[in-house]
């Protein structure tokens, strides 16, 4: 029996849809008869609970043991956290002190894949072609300056907390007069600020992920905002959203197509990540590509995009993990 562990919660902004994502990996793990799942939930301290309100502590010798000294062993973690621990690589570093495999990428590619200006630095360093920005380290005159003459140069431009994940601190801003109050915004969420260029363009999603040692890349899907707003965390995760999804993008030429599958794979092997990841692309009116981010752990709720472009690229969610447990758990004994 292979005992996994599923962490959820985090206690931050994206506390509630990283529940909603551990209820659907709980799901998909319940037919498996080799593998037991315990979930605990973790508040903005770091307590672990389960749902009867027992707390927990991981330790050392690879077992995670209650108030009462019971313990269970620790085989193979779901770190379900979006957000701060989670995606920031600080839950991974724990677990790879503990020597516990676990699902998803390593702390460097979480914490460089996290935050926004990392990224960006790293795809323009390998090449990749991403939205043109300006970044801010603090309030200063300088520093401001830097973002009203992007401002006045792009018309349009996107203000985001660099550490933070499902437009958690993005504000759309065209208005000078809002810049600095948005920029204040932001930094109360993260120490750098990214400013960009707003670009009208489809919004296209690629699920890459490691399948029988293979690395894939599904075709794009697509996610249309209603067109008076951007694809907000609301707009992402609340049951009233009005963003519509697409599994399949059309009207994509097999040159973009093509352009998409490959940058998408390079950009999984070169930031060296693990298991799974979502990432995003913008198709502009006049036919530029660009990379907008990547996700080291994407949203799996029912409105959620990489579980259903996975579905659709003829894989099945549930078969893919546990296949990714049997394997880590065989290889680290």
């Amino acid at each position: 029996m292979i005992n996994t562990l599923l962490i959820c919660g985090g206690g931050g902004s994206e506390h509630d849809v990283s529940l909603r994502t551990a209820d659907f990996i709980e799901e998909k793990l319940a037919a498996a008869k080799d593998i037991a799942l315990l979930r605990v939930e973790m508040d903005n301290s770091g307590c672990l609970t389960d749902s009867q309100g027992r707390v927990y502590h991981i330790f050392y010798d690879r077992k995670i043991r209650d108030e009462k000294g019971n313990s269970w062993d620790v085989d193979y973690v779901i770190p379900a956290i979006h957000g701060y621990p989670g995606e920031t690589g600080d839950l991974q570093s724990q677990l790879d002190m503990f020597g516990i495999p676990y699902f998803g990428s390593a702390p460097e590619p979480s914490k460089i894949c996290f935050n926004k200006i990392k990224t960006k630095m790293w795809l323009s360093a390998l090449g990749i072609d991403n939205t043109p920005y300006e970044f801010l380290h603090s309030l200063e005159i300088e520093e401001l300056e830097k973002a009203h003459s992007a401002l006045e140069a792009w018309g349009e431009v996107f203000v985001k907390a660099s550490n933070q994940g499902s437009s958690v601190g993005c504000f759309k801003v065209s208005d000078t007069s809002e810049l600095e109050a948005a920029i204040e915004d932001a930094f109360k969420l993260s120490p750098y600020v990214l400013i960009e260029k707003a670009l009208k363009a489809r919004e296209l999603e690629v699920a890459v992920y490691a399948y029988n040692n293979e690395i894939i890349a599904t075709r794009p899907g697509e996610i249309r905002a209603p067109s008076d707003t951007f694809y907000t965390y609301k707009e992402k995760y609340a049951e009233g959203s009005r963003a519509v999804t697409f599994i399949e993008a059309a009207e994509l030429d097999e040159e973009q197509l093509q352009w998409i599958a490959k940058v998408s794979l390079r950009t999984f092997k070169a930031l060296k990540l693990k298991d799974l990841s979502r990432i995003d692309f913008f198709l502009t009116e006049t036919g530029e590509l660009y990379l907008n981010e990547v996700n080291t752990f994407p949203g799996m709720t029912p409105n959620s995009m990489f579980p259903k472009m996975m579905e659709n690229h003829g894989h099945n969610f549930s078969e893919y993990l546990t296949g990714l447990i049997r394997s880590a758990v065989s290889s680290s004994e």
